[in-house]
């Protein structure tokens, strides 16, 4: 059973949802919000105990007028951790909140069994240039980043509604406050993946037109123990346009980390 939650992290009011058995998993969102997982959620509460907030910013969350970058936002959820009081867990982020899931495990990578990262932000790979999702519309950033027609239908169902369109500005805004410039990297990042002890999984469509492939064998060959899954016909959404696949790996990779 999935239930919904909030807690104040000093003074910001963090909605989350958490259900399954297991050990805990940590799932971090992108610059689309929650929306992209919630069609793998119940699946994934199957083998873990999985929290997914909305990012300060995001959705329900409060909008955290002190957070001014990434570091901020990394520090914010090693806060939540502690009020939540969990010790260890899986990480997990797709896409801002695959670079979220980066900046936090380099900060304290005791802390996490595995870090799973999908279609990740956070690095920038020369010659290759970033699809830029502040310059496309709503219908045209589903047409470039996912590729299977059901998905595609799904996912513009859900932003039909007027909510939905005012959770989407506001999850953009907050995107931009994050990721504007330097735009959807961290210079600095590659200096510390060597404190990724942990086991790392990286997992990425070969057709994500937003980080194109070279950014997942960039990230590859910067941590060099990780695990790497590309899936054909799949864009920037594995766990959309590639469901199955994805979560018979991540299913299996969090497993193997906790033996």
């Amino acid at each position: 059973m999935i239930t919904e939650h909030h807690i104040d992290i000093r003074g910001c009011q963090v909605f989350y949802q958490r259900g399954g058995k297991g050990e805990p998993l940590l799932l971090l969102h992108g610059m689309d919000g929650r929306a992209s997982w919630e069609s793998v959620l119940s699946r994934l509460t199957e083998h873990h105990d999985v929290i997914l907030p909305d990012h300060p910013g995001f959705g329900s969350s409060g909008s955290g007028e002190w957070i001014d970058g990434m570091a901020d936002l990394a520090l914010f959820y090693l806060d939540v951790l502690d009020a939540l009081g969990i010790e260890s867990c899986h990480l997990a982020g797709h896409c801002l909140g695959g670079w979220l899931a980066v900046e936090i495990a380099v900060m304290q990578p005791q802390r996490f069994k595995s870090l799973s990262l999908c279609a990740a932000a956070g690095i920038r790979v020369d010659g290759c240039p970033m699809g830029d999702a502040f310059l496309w519309n709503p219908d045209d950033t589903i047409g470039q980043l996912i590729v299977d027609p059901q998905a595609r239908e799904t996912m513009r169902a859900k932003q039909s509604d007027e909510s939905a369109i005012e959770l989407m500005l506001k999850a953009r805004q907050m995107s931009a406050r994050l990721a504007w410039h330097p735009r959807f990297h961290n210079p600095h990042l590659r200096k510390w993946l060597h404190r990724l002890t942990m086991p790392t999984m990286i997992q990425w469509g070969e057709s994500d037109r937003l980080f194109p492939v070279a950014y997942a064998h960039g990230y590859h060959a910067m941590i060099p123990h990780a695990q790497l899954h590309l899936y054909k016909d799949c864009g920037h959404f594995p766990m959309l346009d590639a469901t199955d696949r994805y979560l018979e790996h991540l299913d299996a990779f969090t497993a193997k980390a906790s033996a």
